[in-house]
């Protein structure tokens, strides 16, 4: 699902919004089966009633700066992962000559990543975790990091299936 940066700040909304994203491919109806809190310990997740593998949040950001600091990217992640929620096994990221960086922070509920193209003033980052992470306390931070422009977001639940 596709939500306005806007929608997505929680900012003077009981919850966030949520439209259908315009991308077919990311567009999938799922049959919404009831949750059953039968206390298993598999880390999956549940997200608006809907028990999943994870949720998978597919950021983009529009407009933004700081795109070509390394230390500012990777403080950025750590302050996501507090955020969320989540637990940090390990960083790396990696600089381009002349612009740009790559990266992924590894957590135990599964993963953030990050490439940059500072000269588009464009990011895109992937915001997957499980278990009783949140992944959408990463917006804000990512929003204030980067002071984007527009930020746009699509929300896949990874493992409905299973």
């Amino acid at each position: 699902m596709r939500q306005s940066a806007l929608l997505r700040s929680d900012k003077g909304l009981e919850a966030p919004s949520t439209t259908r994203t315009k991308n077919p491919k990311l567009a999938k109806v799922a049959v919404v089966k009831p949750v059953v809190d039968d206390d298993r310990p598999d880390h999956f997740a549940v997200r608006k009633g809907v028990r999943c593998a994870g949720v998978h949040l597919i950021v983009d950001l529009h407009g933004a700066k700081g795109l070509n600091d390394i230390d500012l990217i990777e403080a950025t992640l750590r302050r996501c992962v507090a955020a969320a929620g989540a637990t940090l096994l390990h960083i790396h990221l990696h600089h381009f000559q002349p612009s740009g960086v790559s990266g992924v922070a590894v957590l135990a509920e599964s993963h953030i990543s990050i490439h940059t193209w500072p000269e588009q003033g464009y990011a895109a980052l992937d915001v997957f975790m499980c278990g009783q992470a949140d992944p959408d306390a990463c917006i804000p931070v990512l929003r204030e990091a980067f002071k984007a422009q527009r930020i746009d977001v699509d929300e896949i639940l990874r493992g409905q299936d299973v």
